[in-house]
């Protein structure tokens, strides 16, 4: 479904290792006070002094995070970079510098990793990240992609997952749901495209979970809104495996229990009604979908004036005495116990 624009290919074996790596990278340039030595040394030298010092790493592997089938090249390497730097915004930091290192087969020409760096690069500019180093080597098994976020955060302005008190307020920024039910287009569109490679699949009334799944955001927004209104969360994750996994992270390290209200839950009307149409039912897609990339976090009630009516934050409900348990209070004002369906990767598929 990927139209290759560029004929020209230029075997990798051409290149080596060491020339490969000054291609993609040399036009990298150094932004941050903080990186005294970016790329081409054995490790990267960065000047935190008295600020702490967050880092973060996840992996993309072919065939199990993503599928190239419809994930073009340049949204893969934004995204690999916007998922890690979801992790540090989780902390209430901000992210400064990354890492990127690739496992590429040979089916992979020169002209296909420069597609991959320049969404990175589009990333790393748009983030105000620097990319600062990482590592190439072969596969037999398709393209693998590791990023590592280092970010900063003044010391004692941190939020762990651990901090939630009873009687917070649990809040989520943006809308959830989006990412899979896009996720759930795009499988369709592939299985139509394998039975007539002709067909053109008309996406536009899907465009904004197809780019929720394909070229997701990262809230550095919410980190800087948080800082504007001067409220410090009691807890924070990012909605990366759905938000019934996220919760019980929270519950569990923070050693308290949740009521979480389904009349509460933001949903895009774009989710809404790929829902009905695939016969889905949203809540589930907004509890185990995952990739949403929003913040979960908790509040103090005394900080929800701060908050109240601002479009980008929204309470669905409030933390509880641990013995309390785990619940989503449904429509019908009945309560179930939250149980963590989301992704996993060591078990699914996509």
């Amino acid at each position: 479904m990927i139209e290759d624009k560029n004929p020209q290919r230029t075997p990798l074996s051409e290149l080596g290792e060491f020339k490969l790596i000054e291609h993609l990278t040399d036009h990298f340039k150094i932004t941050q006070k903080s990186t005294v030595k970016g790329i081409g040394d054995d490790a990267a030298v960065l000047n935190f002094g008295k600020k702490q010092v967050v880092v973060s790493t996840d992996l993309l592997v072919e065939g199990v995070h993503f599928d190239l089938s419809y994930a073009p090249l340049k949204h893969l390497g934004y995204k690999a970079i916007v998922v890690n730097l979801s992790d540090i915004y989780a902390m209430n930091a901000m992210a400064t510098q990354v890492t990127v290192s690739i496992a590429v087969s040979n089916r992979f020409p020169l002209e296909a990793l420069e597609e991959l760096y320049a969404g990175i690069t589009m990333a790393a500019k748009f983030y105000n990240v620097d990319v600062v180093g990482g590592d190439t080597t072969s596969s037999t098994s398709g393209l693998i992609i590791s990023v590592t976020a280092i970010g900063e955060v003044e010391k004692g302005n941190e939020v762990l997952r651990s901090g939630a008190k009873p009687n917070d307020l649990l809040v989520i920024t943006g809308d959830l749901g989006g990412a899979f039910m896009g996720l759930q287009v795009l499988e369709r569109e592939k299985e139509v495209f394998k039975v007539n490679p002709n067909n053109q699949p008309d996406l536009s009334m899907y465009t904004y979970i197809i780019e929720r799944q394909l070229k997701p955001e990262a809230r550095k927004d919410i980190v800087e809104l948080l800082k504007e209104l001067d409220v410090k969360p009691t807890s924070m994750i990012d909605v990366s495996d759905g938000i019934s996994s996220e919760v019980i992270h929270l519950c569990k390290q923070s050693k308290v229990g949740v009521d979480l209200y389904e009349t509460k839950i933001p949903l895009d009307p774009q989710v809404i009604s790929t829902c009905e149409e695939f016969n889905i039912d949203s809540t589930t897609i907004a509890l185990n979908g995952g990739e949403d990339y929003e913040l979960l976090m908790t509040i103090s009630q005394e900080d929800f004036p701060k908050i109240k009516g601002n479009p980008n934050l929204t309470v669905i409900g409030y933390m509880t005495e641990e013995d309390r348990g785990m619940h989503l209070v449904t429509r019908a004002d009945e309560k179930i116990q939250i149980i963590a369906k989301g992704w996993n990767a060591l078990t699914d598929q996509s």
